[in-house]
């Protein structure tokens, strides 16, 4: 027998987030703060699990920010951007202004590169979250495809389209540098190493 049909289609709507809900989320003790999810266009997605290849590249390239960085600059790993009015995702690594996040109500509301270090999460991170950067108007996104030993460099974002105009792939012989971060000079081989 089957079940009546709600919406007339068999399907019921999701449910979706408002920032200031999913912050009230938290803060009542629905999700925990140390919780492994984040709020991506209004849904509350759970992240994958780190694993040994990923938690090598996020910290070589942390090390890397941190000794290429501007002084009014700071490195945020895997910390909370509060993006919009549907979005905080937890980017493996962001470059934010100090201005940006001691001021910020509760996470930076913007970012000058923003980098997801992706394995199982390939597909998310390009589309999804391209799209909530592009859309907030991060000027550089990078994408690590761990599996591919290729760093993706997005960059020209167009907000109302929600999707970065120019994408170039760097692979183990070519080296990274980022207009944010002007002494940086990165092998993309040494991500891998």
């Amino acid at each position: 027998m089957h079940s009546p049909d709600i919406l007339g289609s068999g399907l019921v709507a999701p449910r979706l987030f408002r920032l200031d809900e999913y912050h009230r989320l938290i803060d009542v003790g629905v999700l925990g703060e140390d919780e492994r999810v984040e709020l991506l266009e209004g849904v509350i997605v759970e992240m994958a699990p780190q694993g040994r290849a990923h938690a090598l590249v996020v910290s070589r390239l942390s090390e890397s920010f941190s000794d290429a960085r501007r002084s009014d600059c700071r490195v945020r790993v895997q910390l909370s951007l509060s993006l919009g009015d549907d979005s905080e995702p937890e980017p493996d690594l962001a470059i934010v202004t100090r201005q940006e996040e001691e001021t910020a109500p509760v996470h930076p509301r913007s970012a000058l590169l923003v980098v997801e270090v992706a394995d199982e999460s390939l597909r998310r991170d390009r589309l999804l979250k391209g799209r909530i950067y592009a859309r907030a108007r991060v000027p550089e996104y990078w994408v690590v495809d761990v599996a591919g030993q290729t760093v993706e460099v997005y960059s020209e974002p167009d907000a109302d389209a929600g999707r970065y105009r120019t994408m170039r792939t760097l692979g183990v012989g070519e080296t990274l540098s980022s207009s944010t971060l002007p002494r940086l000079a990165l092998p993309v081989a040494e991500l891998f190493a």
